[in-house]
This record gives structure tokens, C-alpha cells and sequence, in this order.
């Protein structure tokens, strides 16, 4: 009987990972075949034809390589100033007896549970006011700003679990507060942060909704609203658009292996803490 329920589960956990699998080996082959493969065969047949070609023309004509860079150039300050300002303010919150602190958590915390659809308007309409509106600067205060109360949330869980005596001993060795935070609260808690990073430049990098809200010329564009525009060049070339499918999914893809030690094992403990 034991036999069977595990024979099951392994057959049912495979059918469904096989499932999972199948867009991304059809986006991998068409990626690699020829126009004239796919218009005379259909998508769905097996590849008779290779090239790279889809590749080039994303790359270049199809505008992916400047894409790909607006998003680098989004993406990474983005990571860096949202870790930044909530790991400070989670080790005030975390360390520090606040006046209502679980208050303040919970009203950022809060912020992350709202719609964002109900708020594209308010948001473009302030970053117009700001003079920021179609550039990327906005779209990094827009990014830092809505991931913050999530971050800390996560963070200050992660670090009430460190021990007071580690920043007792600290207080009596003539640390300030700022050393503290630098030099051992904050390497402490890299597990949360390497899980956060590799889960904000995910959502970073891959955003649609408020690229599209608070930008609008395509030279400005991220690589994931740029690939809405490259099916509307290439409306039939599946190969040109699966390509940048391809292409726009390997720097999360890289992240993520990257720092897949820290992801799982991060998130939980800042979780349960």
C-alpha cells in the first residue's frame, strides 16, 4: 500500500513538473528554429531547422540589448537602496523599544496588501508633479517605495532573533549605534538579505504594470514592456519573440541560482522569528 501512494505521488509530481516544463521547451525550441521552419511546420511540430538568428534580431533591430540595459540600470539601484533603507529601518524597529512599533510595522506592511491597480493614477499623477514622470528615476522611487514594507517586514523578524548580548557586549566595547548596525547586526543578517535580493530583483526586473504607468517612450522602456513592443514589430516571427523571451529571462534566472542557498531558508526564518 505504501508502494502505491509513493508510486502515485511520484507519478502525479512528474506529470505536473512535466506540465510545468512544457512552455519553457517550447519557448527554448522555438527560440532556435527558423521562420520558414515554423510557417511550414507549426509551432508545435519538432524542430527541423537551427539558428540563432531570432537571437541577433532581438538583440539588435528588436531594441532588447538597450532594454535589457534600462532594466540593469533600474533594477540594480533599486536592490541596493530598498535593502538599504529597510535593513535600517528594521534594525530600529527589531532593536530599539519604539512607540508602537508593531503599529508602524503593520501599517507598512499594510501598503504591500492594497491593489495596485487603485494606485496607478495617484502615482502618475505625483510623478508628474515631481517632474519625474517617463524617466527612470521614477520608476526606481516607485520600485523602492512599494517593497519597502515588505523588506522590513521580513528583516526585523530576521533580526529580533539575534541575541541582545551580542549588542550589549557591543555597547560596552564603545560601539555606537551606527557601528553596530554596519559592522554585525547587518552582516548577521545576510541569509534575509541574499533571499530578499534575489526576490526584489525578480520583482524588479520583471514589472510591467508600473513600467507602463509611470514611463512612456520606448527608448526609456525596461526589457519586459519592451517585449509587448517586439510582438507588434514581429507579429508572425515567433522565433524573433521567443528569443527575447529567452533573452529577458536569464538575468533572473541567474540571480536566483546565484542565491538559491539563501532563498528558501532566508525568507523562512525571517518569517517564524
Amino acid at each position: 500500500m505504501r508502494r502505491t501512494r509513493t508510486f502515485g505521488f511520484h507519478l502525479l509530481a512528474g506529470g505536473l513538473s512535466v506540465l510545468w516544463l512544457l512552455p519553457i521547451v517550447l519557448v527554448l525550441t522555438t527560440s532556435v528554429r527558423t521562420f520558414s521552419d515554423i510557417a511550414s511546420n507549426g509551432l508545435g511540430a519538432l524542430p527541423a531547422s537551427f539558428s540563432l538568428d531570432g537571437f541577433g534580431q532581438a538583440w539588435g533591430e528588436g531594441g532588447g540589448g538597450h532594454a535589457m540595459l534600462n532594466s540593469l540600470i533600474v533594477t540594480i539601484p533599486t536592490v541596493l537602496l530598498a535593502l538599504l533603507l529597510s535593513s535600517a529601518a528594521a534594525f530600529a524597529l527589531s532593536r530599539y523599544q519604539i512607540p508602537f512599533r508593531r503599529t508602524i510595522i503593520l501599517v507598512m506592511l499594510a501598503g504591500n496588501l492594497l491593489p495596485p491597480q487603485i494606485l496607478l493614477v495617484p502615482v502618475a499623477k505625483l510623478s508628474e508633479l515631481l517632474g519625474i514622470y517617463d524617466t527612470l528615476t521614477a520608476l526606481i522611487v516607485v520600485q523602492v517605495g512599494f517593497g519597502l514594507g515588505f523588506y522590513t517586514f521580513v528583516l526585523q523578524g530576521f533580526m529580533r532573533s539575534i541575541p541582545d548580548e551580542i549588542q550589549q557586549a557591543a555597547l560596552i566595547d564603545g560601539a555606537g549605534v551606527a557601528q553596530i548596525f554596519w559592522r554585525i547586526i547587518l552582516p548577521m543578517t545576510r541569509p534575509a538579505l541574499a533571499a530578499l535580493g534575489a526576490l526584489a530583483f525578480t520583482w524588479t526586473f520583471n514589472d510591467l504594470l508600473w513600467s507602463i504607468t509611470v514611463l512612456r517612450t520606448g527608448a526609456v522602456m525596461p526589457v519586459t514592456p519592451a517585449l509587448l513592443g517586439l510582438q507588434g514589430q514581429y507579429v508572425s516571427n515567433w522565433n524573433v519573440i521567443a528569443a527575447g523571451s529567452v533573452i529577458a529571462a536569464v538575468p533572473t534566472v541567474a540571480v536566483f541560482l546565484r542565491f538559491q542557498k539563501h532563498f528558501i531558508s532566508g525568507l523562512a526564518i525571517g518569517a517564524i522569528k
